[in-house]
């Protein structure tokens, strides 16, 4: 299944669409209940400020509020921890009928897992360069992924191993894989 049905809102005007087709008035109530998770989980609870909601067919099937300073845990994102409880909601790992709003837009790592749950359409409130401006580096992580393996920040190093590829033959030769 190809992954290219992930729509993300950063102009005023679709190629094919008006604002106002993009735009509808369900899009910005749902885009309020992710920024009131984002307000109401606060620094003060262990929590950043990031809200996001996960919608099907008009009903809200995943909420999620960023938990990393809480959880201690660097990937406890808003868009990852909706993503968890809207999957185990509808008992699927995939979320192809499913559209994200984001308090803010995603960072690199939950664009990923946007993408991995398979979601139809991303909006989001915020702009990175407004998380920027709140001082979050999720523009700098944009920026390192045009970047090449050891010119990064962190350095990547390939180092290929006896038998690293063994793990991807067998999935490969299994026949159904889900």
């Amino acid at each position: 299944m190809a992954v290219c049905g992930l729509m993300f809102i950063f102009t005023i005007t679709d190629k094919n669409k008006s604002m106002s087709q993009i735009i509808q008035p369900q899009h910005v109530a749902f885009l309020k209940e992710a920024i009131a998770l984002s307000r109401q989980f606060t620094p003060e609870n262990g929590c950043g400020p990031f809200g996001c909601v996960i919608v099907k067919e008009g009903q809200v099937v995943g909420k999620g509020w960023n938990t990393v300073l809480h959880d201690k845990n660097p990937t406890a994102h808003a868009e990852v921890n909706a993503i968890a409880e809207a999957c185990k909601n509808l008992n699927d790992y995939q979320l192809q009928d499913c559209i994200a709003y984001c308090s803010a837009e995603p960072c690199p790592m939950c664009l990923g897992a946007l993408y991995w749950a398979r979601v139809k359409a991303v909006y989001f409130a915020n702009t990175r360069k407004d998380t920027a401006g709140a001082g979050f580096d999720d523009d700098f992580i944009y920026e390192e992924l045009n970047v090449i393996g050891d010119a990064r920040d962190i350095p990547f190093y390939h180092v290929p191993v006896d038998d690293a590829k063994s793990a991807f033959e067998k999935w490969q030769a299994q026949g159904t894989k889900y």
